[in-house]
């Protein structure tokens, strides 16, 4: 069997409408550090990649949703010592999150990986002033659907990802 599409997308295919990988008209993607700053460098990212693409009127939907998911990666998935990359002097470990942009035509997916096996679940609550166990609520209200699935091959982790219709350009 070939392997003439991105390792990245093979995850992501599984759960996703039929978007074939060779069709890709962008892909954009940023290593992010394993500090809370990070959450803020993956918004300055989706918003230069999203101008680019010009993404029209689910541009603050998908800036949302990528802080959400860049959130529960750093909150819930990344060891705590990885944080302090002079621990460690690996600069891989420094960087063990990153989120994926790939626009289709009509279509675009963020995805964000990290290290964890854990399944990402939404918390069931009734407090909206809650400050926090919101962000898969989020996801799943801005988002046109979304998933999760663990990474294929020597990768460890997994890919939580959301998909967002586009209107046609033009």
């Amino acid at each position: 069997m070939g392997t003439n599409g991105s390792t990245m997308l093979k995850p992501l295919r599984q759960g996703l409408p039929p978007l074939d990988p060779a069709a890709v008209s962008d892909a954009a993607s940023c290593a992010l550090p394993a500090r809370y700053e990070a959450v803020r460098e993956a918004r300055h990212f989706t918003r230069d990649t999203l101008d680019k693409w010009d993404a029209g009127d689910r541009f603050d939907d998908i800036c949302l949703v990528v802080s959400e998911l860049v959130t529960n990666a750093l909150r819930h998935a990344v060891p705590a010592d990885t944080g302090r990359p002079a621990d460690t002097g690996c600069p891989e470990a420094a960087a063990s999150v990153r989120l994926h942009l790939m626009r289709w035509t009509e279509r675009l997916v963020c995805a964000v990986r990290d290290p964890s096996h854990e399944t990402p679940v939404p918390r069931d609550s009734d407090d909206f002033s809650a400050e926090s166990g919101r962000g898969l609520f989020l996801v799943d209200s801005f988002a046109d659907s979304w998933g999760w699935h663990p990474l294929a091959g020597t990768l460890e982790g997994k890919v939580v990802w959301a998909l967002f219709r586009l209107r046609p350009v033009g």
